[in-house]
C-alpha cells in the first residue's frame, strides 16, 4: 500500500514509525530539514522537504497513485487544503487533522467528504472519550467497547484483594466462564496468554467480557471497595480538557485548576453551561488542592502539555488520597515510567488518533483499532467476508499465529466470548489482540 503523509510533527512520525513495521511504501512531506531528520534512518520510509500542499510536491510523492493520504500537520486549513489536493490528483483515501469541534458534526463530514475529505480526525475529542471511559468506572484502567456494550474489554491492574492470582487460565477461563483474559502486561513484558499462564500481583490484565458480567470481574479482581466517581478535578484548562468536561456524565462535579488568567475567562465562557468550577491557580499547590476539596475527591485528571507535570501531579493527588489519577502524558518516551510509577490512566493523543487513522489502510472490514501503549499490543475489531479463512474451521483448528488470540464476537448484536469450539461466521464483528504481529497478516485471515 502507498501511504503519503504530511506534517512531521508527533502524530506523523509517529504514525510513520507505526506503519513502517508493516513495510509499507511511505512518504513523509515536511518543510521543516530538521524535523524531518529526527525521524531517524532507522525505519523504512521515504521523506520529502517541501511545502504539504505544493501540486508539484505532491505529484512528485506520487498523490495519483496514493492508496492513502493523511494530514496532520497543526494547521487545520493546510490539511484540509492538503487532502482536497491529493483526492483531485487521485488519491484514494484522505483524513485530515482538525482541531474545530463543529467539523465532527455528521452532516458536516458528510460536506467534507464531498469536497475530497474521506475522514476528519479530532484528537482532543477522541481523548476525551477515552478519559470518560476512565472515569465511569474507578477500578478501571482502560475500558473499551465494542457495539454499545455487547463486548467490553478492561484493563485492571491486580492488587492483592484479587481473587483469580496464581491459578492457571484454563481453570479460570473455560467455555462456560464469563469472561477472558486476553493480554496480559507483566512489568516490561506482554503476554498473549495460553491455559497454563497465570495472572500475578501487580499484573495489569485485559479482561474480555459481556456487559452484565462486569460486576462479576469487579468482584473477582477484589474492586468492589472502590469508590464511583462524583468529583473530579481537572488540572490544566486545553482543548482536550473542553471536551472531556463537556461530555462527562451528568452525576460528575467537576473543577478546573488553570494558571493562566486569562484562559479561565475563556473556559467560563466555554463551559457556563456545564457544571465546571473554574479556579485560577497552579494544581501542583499543595494547600491550594487541599483548600479545594482534594480530599473529597474520587478523581483528578491532569491534562497539561507537561507530561513530567502531569506525572508529578498525579503522584501527589495519589499521596493526598485520590483513588483515580488520569495523566495525559504526550512523549512516548515517558508512558512506560508512568505505567511503572502505578499513576492509573494514561492519555496519548497522537497514539489514539494513530489508532484511528491506521485502521483506514487495512482491505478487511475493521471498525476499530486501537494501540493499547501500556500493554504495546493492538486489538481490533474485524467482520469477516464469505468464505475466509476463519470462518472456515473452529477457532481451535485455525492454527492462528503465536502472539494473537480472539478474544469475542458479536452475532446479531449480542456478545459472546469465544473458545476453541467456536464457529466464526460471515459478517460477525470479532475482536482480535496481537503483539509482535503485523496485522497485515492477521487481515488476510478475515478477507
Amino acid at each position: 500500500m502507498k501511504i503519503i503523509i504530511t506534517g512531521a510533527y508527533a502524530i506523523g512520525t509517529h504514525l510513520a514509525r507505526l506503519l513502517s513495521r508493516n513495510n509499507e511504501d511511505i512518504t513523509l512531506i515536511d518543510e521543516d530539514e530538521e524535523r524531518l531528520a529526527k525521524i531517524g534512518s532507522d525505519y523504512d520510509l521515504l521523506t520529502m522537504q517541501a511545502s504539504p500542499d505544493s501540486v508539484k510536491a505532491l505529484r512528485e510523492a506520487g498523490a495519483a497513485s496514493t492508496d492513502l493520504f493523511i494530514a496532520v500537520t497543526p494547521n487545520q486549513s493546510l490539511n484540509i487544503n492538503c487532502c482536497i489536493l491529493a483526492k483531485k490528483l487521485g488519491a484514494k483515501k484522505t483524513v485530515a487533522k482538525i482541531d474545530e469541534a463543529e467539523y465532527i458534526e455528521p452532516e458536516i463530514q458528510e460536506f467534507f467528504n464531498e469536497l475530497g475529505v474521506s475522514s476528519l480526525i479530532y484528537p482532543e475529542v477522541l481523548a476525551a472519550k477515552d478519559i470518560n471511559n476512565g472515569l465511569k468506572m474507578s477500578w478501571v484502567r482502560q475500558r473499551w467497547d465494542v457495539h454499545d456494550s455487547s463486548l467490553v474489554m478492561l484493563g485492571i491492574k491486580l492488587r492483592e484483594s484479587c481473587e483469580v492470582l496464581n491459578e492457571p487460565l484454563k481453570n479460570l477461563c473455560g467455555p462456560q466462564d464469563p469472561y477472558h483474559v486476553v493480554a496480559i502486561k507483566r512489568g516490561g513484558e506482554t503476554i498473549i496468554p495460553g491455559g497454563n499462564d497465570e495472572l500475578k500481583l501487580y499484573d495489569l490484565a485485559y479482561f474480555m467480557t459481556t456487559r452484565q458480567y462486569i460486576p462479576y470481574i469487579r468482584k473477582i479482581v477484589g474492586k468492589e471497595h472502590y469508590v464511583d466517581v462524583k468529583n473530579v478535578m481537572v488540572m490544566g484548562g486545553g482543548n482536550t480538557a473542553v471536551r472531556a468536561v463537556k461530555t462527562m456524565p451528568e452525576y460528575m462535579s467537576v473543577k478546573i485548576i488553570e494558571q493562566d488568567e486569562q484562559r479561565c475567562e475563556e473556559l467560563n465562557m466555554l463551559l457556563q453551561d456545564d457544571r465546571a468550577l473554574v479556579i485560577h491557580g497552579d494544581g501542583r499547590d499543595i494547600p491550594l488542592l487541599i483548600e479545594e476539596g482534594i480530599k473529597n475527591t474520587q478523581a483528578f485528571v491532569a491534562l497539561t502539555d507537561n507530561a513530567e507535570t502531569n506525572i508529578l501531579a498525579c503522584l501527589t493527588a495519589k499521596r493526598l488520597g485520590v483513588r483515580k489519577t488520569v495523566a495525559m502524558v504526550e512523549n512516548i518516551d515517558y508512558v512506560s515510567m508512568a505505567e511503572s510509577l502505578d499513576i492509573g490512566t494514561i492519555i496519548n493523543k497522537k497514539a489514539i488518533a494513530a489508532s484511528h487513522i491506521y485502521q483506514m489502510m487495512l482491505d478487511a472490514d475493521v471498525m476499530n483499532v486501537r494501540f493499547l501503549m501500556t500493554a504495546n499490543a493492538d486489538v481490533a475489531e474485524f467482520i469477516p467476508k464469505e468464505g475466509s479463512k476463519v470462518t472456515r474451521k473452529p477457532v481451535k483448528d485455525l492454527g492462528l499465529p503465536a502472539g494473537m488470540t480472539i478474544g469475542g464476537l458479536v452475532r446479531n448484536s449480542e456478545g459472546m466470548l469465544v473458545s476453541g469450539n467456536t464457529q466464526i461466521q460471515a459478517g460477525d464483528s470479532v475482536m482480535v489482540f496481537c503483539h509482535n504481529l503485523n496485522m497485515k497478516k492477521i487481515e488476510k485471515l478475515f478477507i
